[in-house]
């Protein structure tokens, strides 16, 4: 029987491949939609997620993500040092800078001032340059991409000089790192010199980076530091989570991404069911057939599902295949970068494509439930 299914459903070429075509291009809006809502999402604590050496940030009590940052007294580092389970602590600066290159045009940049000993904060893959050229007087270090904007058709390279709040600041070192929510630069530089490059403020502070000691829990230790200095003390996957949860709530990103999302699901599922449904009909005389051999309604519905599941297999991987070639063919676009497929995403579209699979069967089960054999006896259906 399930070769005769099998035989059905191809037997008209054009309805078959339509039907295929409908669901791959479910898969597709949904799948490369919802990797690039996740990917734009992750996107909003990439410079979280860079710091690996701190297990603990420590900050003003409003904050609620990287980039609104209330700053703290240069004195709170030293408190959070004295915290007991603190390994370490050391300051770090994120803010914004104006950049000037030398033909006069300029760029808002992000700009991270890194510990002086340690360089804790600072990009963990180098592609040119090395960390340890930080500690010149002007150096800074700058992502690929930040290069590329600020010098557009200029092959990387050391050397280039800007202006940052009327400094000198010269390139020693270009890095791969995360991208950030805004397009813009990310620069390194040394924790002092980051502030001669920034806007002046009373209190320039932006984060305590600390590590718990080893062995002790780090919810633990960032209660300890809550309740001994009055700051807010988060771990790393805690404050992710938390700036990713700012945007999800505060901005219409998800509903934007969950509309385009929808209508893939809803697209996929019409074309899917209407033709499927009219494939069912063209086909009655064959099920009525089978009925009047004996076959039971249940060994139908199993037919029905079969060839439902095999359109539904072929159309989810041509959908998946077309979104994996579209992160493919736009891994190196700069505006793209870090995009890309998570295993997550295809597991949850299977999951919304089965569900399509089912609906658009759901009409066609109930007609062939309801079909009287008698009907391959009649000469018009």
């Amino acid at each position: 029987m399930n070769w005769v299914a099998w035989q059905m459903l191809t037997g008209d070429r054009a309805k078959y491949w339509g039907t295929i075509f409908g669901i791959a291009f479910g898969t597709l809006l949904i799948s490369q939609q919802t990797a690039l809502f996740v990917g734009l999402m992750r996107r909003t604590a990439n410079q979280i997620d860079g710091v690996r050496e701190a297990t603990i940030w420590v900050m003003d009590r409003d904050v609620q993500n990287t980039d609104e940052i209330r700053p703290l007294s240069e004195s709170d580092v030293f408190r959070v040092r004295g915290v007991p389970g603190v390994s370490w602590a050391v300051r770090y600066y994120k803010g914004l800078a104006r950049a000037k290159v030398s033909d006069g045009r300029f760029r808002q940049v992000m700009l991270m001032g890194v510990d002086e000993t340690t360089l804790v904060g600072a990009p963990a893959e180098m592609l040119l340059g090395s960390l340890a050229d930080l500690s010149r007087p002007d150096g800074i270090i700058i992502d690929l991409a930040g290069f590329e904007y600020l010098w557009p058709g200029v092959e990387p390279r050391l050397g280039q000089k800007l202006e940052m709040n009327d400094r000198r600041a010269v390139v020693v070192g270009v890095c791969k790192a995360g991208a950030p929510f805004q397009t813009f630069p990310l620069v390194f530089t040394r924790y002092t010199r980051a502030l001669e490059f920034a806007p002046p403020e009373r209190n320039r502070l932006s984060f305590v980076l600390a590590r718990s000691e080893a062995g002790r829990d780090v919810g633990q230790v960032c209660a300890a530091i809550d309740g001994q200095t009055g700051l807010l003390a988060l771990s790393r996957d805690k404050f992710f989570w938390r700036t990713i949860g700012y945007y999800l709530r505060s901005t219409g990103i998800p509903v934007n991404f969950g509309i385009t999302i929808a209508l893939g699901f809803i697209v996929g599922t019409a074309i899917a069911g209407q033709t499927f449904y009219l494939f069912t009909l063209e086909n009655l005389r064959q099920f009525g057939a089978l009925k009047a051999m004996g076959l039971t309604n249940g060994r139908l519905v199993l037919m029905i599902l079969l060839q439902a599941s095999i359109v539904g297999s072929v159309g989810f991987g041509l959908g998946m295949g077309m979104t994996a070639a579209f992160f493919e063919t736009t891994k190196n676009v700069t505006h793209l970068a870090g995009f890309f497929l998570p295993w997550q995403v295809a597991v949850g579209t299977a999951a919304a494509v089965a569900l399509i699979v089912v609906l658009a069967s759901l009409v066609s089960i109930r007609r062939v439930l309801v079909l009287e054999p008698a009907i391959v006896f009649r000469g018009a259906l």
